[in-house]
């Protein structure tokens, strides 16, 4: 067989449909050098006054992508976005889409089209004519506009509810009138807005779902804007991290969660538990390190120089909790349970190892009862592997 018969061409895999769901394992066209991306930013600067908002950003973004700007409010991702829109001008560099230099067209030459954190609906139009608004601006035939609207209201499961207003609508009707409308131009790019920032919790985790969903079945690229982590690693194919106008790391949702740039990549995704120390020893294959809270070995093929000042970083979920102290265990911590939250599918437990320091352990709750219960004050014990650390000099 060849060997490359089953190669992706520029992210498409064999048979010319992406490999789209929850894990895109084959889809990385990120990953080809022969890939070209559908978006680029180019050293892209925008200024509001004396405040930075966006500063030197260079991005690719791929076709059928689902591209996730995360990060905290006031950190420039939806300036980014506006500037992709063209709602916004840069200072300094170019946006290109398609090798094409877009920087000056106005919005509406843009093939894009964007999903607004409000929704922005006509509340005088009804639910079809919502819909149909960006298709009446392209001057389409009406049969032609009867016949996507339908297509439309069917794709996010809204068929009969065409002739009903805004205000006749749930919260999470009137979220897919508003996808609806936005994807029935059929633009290159959707852009959204903290689409579902305005939704329940349990509207909003069936909703991401329902984002892939529609991303899949329409074959488009999607931008997604989010301070939301969890929703970012959900639904994004990869995560672009900002602070401060800069993006500070880009890959995919396990990337940027088991392997961060820096603390503040591994404080802003998740849960995390920093032990700073020196370092006493790096092999080239671990590293020990002398902390505060004990002396701790974690797996590292960086060098390190003796006295050098690190992190090291463990996940709650990467803890391992002892009610006995047991015999031998590496990276071994003794401590004082002081808080429990329980919640549901996880137990939180905060425990102080040290005066002035707390460890947060997440455990699984895989069976309906413990057999030894959690009590506050109670000692503990707690270790982890040294495959389970990262080490971070920043």
């Amino acid at each position: 067989m060849d060997a490359g018969a089953d190669r992706p061409v520029s992210g498409r895999p064999a048979g010319g449909r992406p490999v789209i769901g929850g894990v895109r394992s084959a889809f990385a066209p990120w990953e080809d050098p022969d890939a070209a991306p559908l978006v680029r930013f180019e050293g892209v600067s925008k200024r509001f006054g004396e405040h930075a908002a966006v500063e030197d950003v260079s991005l690719d973004i791929y076709e059928w992508e689902f591209f996730a700007l995360l990060g905290p409010s006031g950190c420039g991702k939806t300036t980014l976005m506006r500037l992709l829109a063209g709602l916004e001008t840069p200072d300094a560099g170019r946006i290109l889409l398609r090798g094409e230099d877009i920087t000056g067209l106005p919005p509406h030459a843009r093939p894009t089209n964007m999903m607004f954190q409000s929704y922005a609906l006509f509340p005088h139009l009804t639910v079809a004519q919502n819909v149909a608004f960006g298709l009446r601006q392209q001057r389409l035939p009406k049969r032609e506009i009867a016949e996507r609207v339908e297509e439309m209201l069917a794709l996010v499961r809204l068929e009969g509810l065409g002739r009903r207003r805004p205000d006749q609508l749930s919260g999470g009707q009137k979220q897919r009138v508003a996808l609806a409308r936005a994807i029935a131009p059929r633009p290159r790019i959707l852009l959204l807005d903290e689409p579902l920032a305005a939704l329940d919790k349990k509207l909003r985790d069936e909703t991401q779902f329902e984002l892939m969903r529609l991303q899949h079945e329409l074959r488009m690229t999607f931008l997604i804007v989010t301070h939301d982590q969890e929703e970012a690693m959900v639904v994004a194919d990869r995560i672009a991290v900002m602070r401060e106008g800069r993006i500070v790391q880009v890959g995919r949702p396990a990337e940027v969660y088991e392997a961060p740039a820096n603390r503040y990549v591994a404080e802003f995704i998740g849960d995390v538990n920093l032990f700073e120390g020196q370092v006493t020893a790096s092999t080239g294959q671990s590293v020990s390190v002398a902390s505060a809270a004990a002396d701790l070995v974690a797996d590292s093929t960086q060098g390190f120089e003796h006295g050098q000042p690190v992190w090291i970083a463990v996940r709650p979920e990467k803890l391992v909790l002892h009610q006995d102290q047991p015999p031998r265990a590496p990276n071994l911590l003794a401590g004082e349970i002081r808080e429990v939250g329980y919640l549901g599918d996880w137990t939180i437990v905060i425990a102080a190892t040290a005066p002035g320091r707390t460890v947060r352990v997440a455990l699984a709750n895989t069976a309906r009862a413990s057999t030894r219960p959690l009590a506050v004050g109670a000692p503990v014990w707690l270790s982890f592997a040294p495959d389970a650390a990262m080490v971070l000099t920043r």
